[in-house]
């Protein structure tokens, strides 16, 4: 069963890491063609705000698909028999939130602990991308 869940959780890893890696991309991508970041004009101030809660959407967004990619996992492995309660464990999970009042089998715990795991690698990635993008955001053009 450990190689079952080794193979299952590494295989959501590389799921979640291509999500996480387009959402960076177009996160990136986007705020420097569209806000203007890679050129010498600055943005007016509320530009700025607007392009770092764009960038924090859309990075949500890449994470909550993520949780739903666990929760259709769950679902398969026979964990869940409906979705929401597959969702909301699967984000609780995730967040590392971790309320204990939807619990799985013993033979799925360890699962739920990669998630976790694997939930911190991507909220600390989503942190790195905002923090690129508010430098760029803010810093001052060089004359």
């Amino acid at each position: 069963m450990l190689i079952k869940t080794l193979l299952i959780a590494s295989a959501l890893l590389v799921v979640n890491t291509l999500i996480h890696a387009v959402a960076m991309t177009i996160a990136i991508r986007w705020s420097r063609h569209v806000a203007g970041l890679h050129s010498a004009h600055p943005l007016l101030p509320v530009g700025r705000p607007i392009v770092v809660s764009a960038v924090v959407l859309l990075m949500f967004f890449a994470s909550v698909l993520e949780v739903m990619t666990w929760a259709r996992v769950y679902r398969w492995l026979g964990a869940f028999s409906e979705a929401e309660p597959a969702l909301y464990f699967s984000m609780v999970t995730y967040t590392t939130l971790g309320f204990g009042d939807i619990v799985l089998e013993s033979s799925l715990r360890l699962l739920s602990s990669f998630q976790a795991a694997i939930g911190i690698i991507m909220f600390g990635w989503t942190t790195a991308v905002v923090l690129a993008v508010v430098q760029r955001a803010y810093q001052t053009p060089r004359s």
